[in-house]
């Protein structure tokens, strides 16, 4: 496959009602393996360990430490994330290595003395900082289903970090516009890699000796070359030095979580996706069965029917998420009854089809806007059929902004993604209640979705995206246009999107994705429609009935992405 596609397609007359263009990228092969993430070095480190005789879950390893140098407004050592598993043998399972607040959190840690929310303190700088959860969640996914020796898949990434790497377009760009929250962040502090004496360029060279080095030492250590010794006290020192509260026995004593996933039915096809802390599985579930109650598949692509319709539900799904989802370690979320067939026609029962229900008359509050983000997704596949969605996220673009100059990483803001008051929105706009509160050593909601789709028994469909708040219906609208409108696996990534989440009350809408009639009939329902240049960046594979793949990476709206086939 290309790394960068340059023709289009036309979708077929049913597709094309719409009048969209979209850029095809599709793999043909004899291939049963493929590798797909959001940046093209990854995925080569991916398709070498497979070559190498590993599996699904050592490339899978392997990527996760690579996505660390290459791609450092998301890849991360330092945040965490969530793993959807399906070994060749039919099993299903998910890995929990979602961030944890501190044991010193407190509920009201954000807020000022009239009980007002400092965002910054959230968002920006050594407070916003959960316990990582990556390096022990590759750890435990290696000694539970890895087959090469676990030297062998850190060796690339510290390879990388260590030879340096150039700089994609995408990439340089977004360090130079992040630059001035870094230096703001890191005063005092010298020879940060991330920062350039100007502005970078692309085919800069990145070389990052410090974060080699850190890597070498989880290669050597495992997990006690991050959570103990060296990296651990330079983490610690800093959190000191700055008025954070991490300590050396939240690190000693954090540990990932085997769940169990959440599976459902859609149109004859199995849904195997991820429990709580993520809001993901739960409320894409929510979302398929309305699909399904209101027969989503008998109206034209893009038409005002389809939108509206699907608007309708995600408001919904995301007023359930505000309430009632959270740490089923802390809380008790009643996913039986959410994803019921009686609350389900219950919950979805005032949907009119050409008149829009005002979000207040769902669940009052307000919201103002969705901000930036920046998660990552990678989907695998091995020849044998083992597979793997992981996605894996510092929050905020280059998280937390502070860096560790001793180790060479970043750290994460996850803390934002509490409900810090009920009712006040985090960065992506997400508002939240007791279910979500602060407390020690509790897991932080999220929207993660990485998601895996059987049919007739086989596996069919490896999905995932970033987003923040868009990742859950960028997933579930390219479930359906696979299965609804029977795209192949390019058109349904490069389908424009659009998103709603109760709060704000607006419609989110990608260029194209909405024609002047269309956008005249929403607005005649009553829906506020706003575009936004992109909605989710999808790396998906898809899986024919003689087990052969085709892949697609979001290049569209991320040109470093890549999916790479395996012989």
């Amino acid at each position: 496959m290309s790394k960068y596609p340059t023709f289009l397609l036309l979708l077929s007359a049913i597709l094309s009602t719409a009048c969209q263009s979209y850029r095809k990228q599709e793999t043909i092969s004899d291939s049963k393996a493929m590798v797909v993430t959001a940046h093209y070095l990854a995925s080569e480190v991916g398709q070498e360990i497979l070559q190498q005789g590993g599996n699904a879950y050592d490339a899978a390893v392997a990527v996760q430490f690579a996505l660390a140098v290459v791609y450092p407004r998301a890849g991360n050592i330092t945040g965490g994330g969530f793993a959807v598993i399906r070994t060749s043998n039919g099993d299903y399972n998910t890995l929990d290595f979602r961030e944890k607040a501190p044991l010193a959190a407190t509920r009201d840690m954000y807020l000022d003395e009239k009980g007002n929310v400092n965002d910054k303190l959230s968002r920006d700088g050594h407070l916003s900082v959960g316990v990582p959860g990556s390096v022990d969640g590759m750890v435990k996914l290696h000694k539970r289903y890895g087959r090469l020796p676990w030297g062998i898949l850190l060796q690339p990434a510290i390879n990388l970090a260590r030879k340096g790497f150039t700089l994609s377009p995408s990439e340089a760009n977004k360090l130079n516009d992040y630059r001035d929250r870094l230096l703001e962040i890191n005063v005092g502090k010298h020879n940060i890699p991330y920062i350039a004496d100007s502005l970078f360029s692309a085919n800069d060279s990145l070389i990052l000796p410090q974060l080699a080095n850190t890597i070498e030492r989880i290669q050597n250590q495992g997990r006690d070359g991050f959570y103990k010794g060296k990296t651990a006290d330079a983490l610690i020192l800093e959190m000191r030095n700055h008025d954070g509260i991490i300590s050396h026995q939240d690190l000693e004593q954090y540990t990932s979580i085997w769940r169990t996933p959440v599976i459902g039915e859609y149109r004859n096809h199995k849904i195997i996706s991820m429990p709580p802390p993520s809001s993901g599985g739960i409320a894409l579930l929510q979302l398929l069965k309305g699909a399904e109650k209101f027969n989503l598949n008998q109206y034209p692509f893009g038409s005002s029917e389809h939108i509206h319709t699907m608007i309708e539900l995600e408001r919904r799904v995301y007023a359930d998420r505000s309430i009632w989802l959270g740490d089923p370690d802390f809380y008790e979320v009643p996913t039986q009854r959410l994803l019921s067939s009686d609350y389900i026609n219950e919950r979805f029962s005032d949907i009119q089809r050409d008149k829009k229900t005002d979000s207040q008359d769902i669940k009052a509050g307000k919201v103002d806007l969705i901000e930036s983000f920046e998660t990552t997704h990678l989907s695998i596949v091995d020849k044998e059929g083992n597979a793997i969605a992981i996605t894996t996220t510092l929050n905020g673009n280059y998280g937390s902004k502070v860096y560790v100059e001793s180790c060479g990483f970043l750290l994460n803001n996850e803390m934002d993604d509490f409900s810090a008051k009920v009712g006040h929105p985090n960065q992506f706009g997400l508002i939240g209640n007791d279910a979500n509160a602060i407390a020690p050593e509790k897991r932080m909601l999220s929207s993660m979705t990485p998601t895996l789709v059987e049919k007739d028994n086989k596996l069919f469909m490896i999905v995932g995206s970033p987003g923040g708040s868009t990742i859950i219906t960028s997933v579930f609208q390219n479930i359906i246009n696979v299965i609804d409108f029977g795209m192949n696996i390019d058109e349904a990534v490069n389908a424009p999107r659009i998103h709603s989440q109760y709060l704000p009350d607006k419609v989110y809408y990608e260029p194209k994705a909405l024609d002047e009639t269309t956008k005249q009939e929403l607005e005649n329902m009553g829906h506020i429609l706003i575009e936004q240049s992109s909605i989710g960046t999808m790396s998906n594979i898809l899986v024919n009935d003689k087990g052969l793949v085709t892949g697609a990476a979001d290049t569209i709206r991320h040109p470093d992405g890549s999916a790479l086939l395996v012989d």
